[in-house]
């Protein structure tokens, strides 16, 4: 079945880990044996190889480039445009791998039919570009306003204000406070460029704020549930709810602390915990039965967002085995529609509805 995976930080993994996705998972891991610098060094689930086995042809990749704020204790870059530089070396290595003919930038609805067009023709997929939809997570880089349309212009889609902590436009997972002038302005910027505002890692003072004034497009690229697992990270059912008024998708994460409750870093373990991919169809399912329907859940992994096979569900190996969820969804009593629509369908539709009014 074709996938959809809605985000993804192969630029990081690439400009950071100095990771080279060209190659397989297996190779990546082998070079990266007895490394210490990374708490996931030889512990990689994602690259370009795999994404074609496992026939995710579409993902919605990152830049993502914070500013350390004094006192957070969360690391980041000096100042904005600092962080805006290192979102600049990450676009490049997009434009790279477009150069070596691995990936193809999709922006519009035109691309999005040819990409599909391409992916669905039966042939091996070996020599097919995964196509990415460029979206930012945590807004910081933005120097200013300009600097997003300048983002827009080269292909930015979508983007999230806030990561972790307090952030420059909005306060993410683990602070609170409701969305600055800047924010406003930010959002108000997005909408007019009819980009699609991600939800995930808000606070829940500015989820609220931001679902209020946003009139566009939103989603929740990757999330869990609240209810399952007790965490700010989380969505809570009254947050499920609201995304589900506004039309918004809602991604399954992979991260083992968002699927199962009690997980402690650095000490558990997939295993220990009894962390499957059957704990990510529990949260799917919740949100399922919230809306009443499976129109507002897909895949949205998060794969190696600086963790890997260390806490990632143990019946992974690498993104590829996302073929997997079908099949349990349908243990499940899930029909081949509803897969169909939770692995590419709905963000799909999303998509295509948000880019009618500009194409």
């Amino acid at each position: 079945m074709f996938i959809v995976d809605a985000h993804l930080d192969l630029a990081m993994n690439a400009v950071e880990w100095k990771r080279d996705l060209q190659k397989k998972v297996d190779e990546i891991n082998a070079l990266e044996k007895g490394m210490k610098d990374k708490p996931d060094r030889g512990n990689a689930t994602v690259a370009l190889p795999e994404l074609r086995q496992g026939n995710i042809g579409l993902v919605v990749a990152t830049q993502i480039a914070r500013v350390e704020t004094p006192g957070s204790g969360i690391k980041g870059w000096a100042s904005p445009q600092a962080a805006w530089n290192q979102t600049q070396l990450q676009l490049e290595w997009y434009k790279s791998m477009e150069a070596a003919g691995e990936m193809v930038q999709i922006k519009n609805n035109q691309d999005l039919a040819a990409h599909l067009l391409l992916w669905n023709n039966e042939l091996p997929n070996h020599n097919k570009p995964v196509g990415y939809i460029l979206s930012l997570e945590g807004a910081d880089s933005m120097v200013n306003l300009d600097y997003l349309h300048i983002a827009h212009t080269y292909g930015l889609r979508a983007l999230g204000p806030a990561h972790y902590g307090p952030g420059r436009y909005a306060n993410g997972t683990n602070a609170t406070g409701k969305l600055n002038a800047q924010g406003k302005a930010l959002l108000k910027e997005m909408d007019a460029l009819n980009m699609i505002l991600d939800a995930t890692h808000l606070c829940d003072d500015a989820f609220w704020e931001a679902i209020e004034i946003y009139q566009g497009t939103i989603w929740a690229s990757h999330h869990n549930c609240r209810s399952l697992v007790n965490h700010n990270r989380q969505l809570s059912d009254e947050m499920i709810k609201i995304l589900i008024q506004k039309n918004a998708v809602i991604g399954a994460a992979l991260d083992a602390w968002m699927m199962v409750p009690d997980w402690e870093r650095g000490l558990s373990t997939p295993l220990g915990m009894q962390c499957n991919l059957e704990k990510m169809i529990d949260h799917m399912d919740h949100i399922c039965q919230i809306a009443g329907n499976t129109n507002h859940i897909g895949m949205g992994t998060d794969l190696d967002g600086a963790f890997g096979k260390e806490q990632c569900p143990y019946d992974i190996n690498s993104v590829a085995d996302l073929q997997i969820v079908p099949n349990l969804l349908m243990k499940r009593g899930y029909t081949a529609d509803d897969c169909e629509k939770i692995m590419h369908g709905n963000w799909l539709r999303l998509l295509s509805n948000t880019w009618n009014s500009t194409d």
